[in-house]
């Protein structure tokens, strides 16, 4: 009986977070062209415009903007371990058709660049920081750089070990982003799908001075936390679940994250709105128990894989975007579960509700959102690390 009442509390949990996957917004087909034939639609809200701002790039990740006003971005090449990724400068931004008219190498033979970030020291010096899987480094940048001056400064190394992608390459991505406390935080993928530790800093936020001084544990027990992002005086970071316990578990997850809390991995993990033990840990010594574990932000259908988020605050003239994040769902790599491979809007307490779909129609990939970035009022950015694109959207 016991049994049954479980797996029945599993079909609703499960089912209200895909229902939470449908909402309200009216979204409408726009047709899009790109260079190597292929046409399809997306779809979104009808407010609102997609645009093929780049294209012929081999797998575009994260973006960040230049103290200049330029956009860069990240390329991991393909899925593989590799040291063949770059950084490129998107320049010549045209307005009236929404396209980027040149893409500028600005380094190459990277290992595996996910994430960067710009920041000045307080003499006034600006850096670009670069987010390896092996390691943390910086340049100097001056306006109007295409390419770095100088050698790089290795702000700290990470575990670069266990890395094949295809049998559970787990993980080979570094994302970053600074605080309003002039800090730095760093988040660090775990070495498995399910696994203890034997590494502190793997499954974790981890936060520095801005010379790399001063490392220390801001948060762990998250799995694989892509995204993250600070809006205001909060850190949010989106995060992914488990492989082995099942197709509609657990869900993949946003949250606010505290400093010196443990979200739960590999001990436990979240379906729906609850929080449950993880059968493969149970008889661990190690297992802390679920009881201090806590609640997501919002709950994704399982394998959804959440990655990179952006925030429009009150500033918005769209009703559509105002005081929502925007969140990538990478989509799962088994594409017949059909999970992910869109972008969401999230609210807390609101409905998820799909807000650019189309990516997965009748079989076919047509691209897997990988970030976000805001540009002006009612426009963004979003990358697909698929087909090796970069869209522009705005309000019409």
């Amino acid at each position: 009986m016991k049994t049954r009442l479980f797996l029945l509390t599993l079909f609703i949990a499960n089912a209200l977070s895909i229902s939470a996957q449908t909402g309200t917004l009216k979204l409408t087909p726009h047709k899009i062209s790109l260079s190597n034939g292929m046409t399809f639609n997306l779809y979104l809200p009808e407010e609102f415009e997609i645009k093929v701002a780049a294209e012929g790039l081999k797998r575009p990740r994260f973006m960040s903007k230049s103290p200049d006003n330029r956009i860069f971005v990240t390329d991991m090449y393909n899925l593989t371990d590799n040291k063949r990724g770059a950084i490129y400068i998107l320049e010549d931004f045209n307005e009236r058709n929404g396209h980027f008219r040149k893409v500028t190498p600005y380094l190459t033979q990277l290992h595996n660049p996910n994430s960067i970030c710009f920041h000045s020291d307080q003499s006034g010096q600006n850096w670009i920081y670069i987010a390896l899987t092996d390691s943390l480094i910086r340049y100097r940048y001056h306006a109007g750089d295409n390419a770095p001056v100088g050698k790089p400064q290795v702000l700290a190394t990470f575990p670069d070990y266990g890395l094949n992608y295809k049998y559970g390459g787990w993980h080979l991505t570094r994302t970053l982003a600074f605080g309003p406390n002039e800090k730095l935080y760093v988040a660090v993928g775990s070495s498995c799908n399910a696994c203890e530790e034997k590494e502190e800093i793997r499954a974790s936020i981890i936060e520095m001075n801005m010379d790399g001084t001063g490392r220390r544990i801001y948060a762990n027990g998250l799995r694989n936390a892509v995204g993250i992002k600070w809006v205001g005086s909060e850190l949010f970071a989106t995060d992914m679940g488990a492989d082995h316990l099942g197709d509609n578990s657990p869900s993949d997850t946003m949250y606010v994250v505290r400093e010196g809390l443990n979200y739960g991995w590999p001990y436990c993990y979240q379906l729906g709105p609850r929080i449950l033990a993880d059968p493969k840990f149970k008889s661990s010594s190690k297992n802390p128990g679920c009881r201090n574990v806590p609640q997501a932000y919002a709950a994704f259908t399982a394998h959804s894989s959440p990655l990179g988020l952006e925030y429009f605050d009150s500033n918005t003239s769209s009703p559509n975007l105002r005081n929502y994040f925007l969140v990538a769902l990478h989509g799962s790599s088994d594409h017949k579960l059909k999970r992910g491979h869109d972008i969401v809007r999230v609210r807390k307490g609101a409905r998820i509700e799909e807000f650019i779909t189309g990516f997965q129609q009748n079989g076919v990939i047509h691209g897997r959102p990988a970030d976000i970035m805001r540009l002006g009022a009612d426009a963004f950015l979003f990358t697909d690390d698929h087909r090796g694109v970069v869209y522009y959207v705005r309000k019409r």
